[in-house]
């Protein structure tokens, strides 16, 4: 299978697929995400997160 990055659109408890694709970019470290491993995201900057230690850590830089 060819990698491809997807595009996405952010919702409170969901995705929205926009653009098909295996994975997206982490808005913070810059690591790939596959979609079956997505759990964090931030619906208003729409950002995706590979973990929680990098949603955790946009939370503390915009405070």
């Amino acid at each position: 299978m060819i990698k491809k990055l997807a595009k996405l659109k952010y919702l409170p408890n969901n995705f929205e697929v926009v653009e098909h694709g295996d994975f997206v970019i982490c808005a913070i470290s810059g690591k790939e995400i596959k979609l079956e491993e997505l759990n964090y995201w931030n619906v208003d900057l729409q950002e995706p997160y590979y973990s929680y230690v990098e949603a955790s850590k946009k939370r503390e830089d915009s405070h």
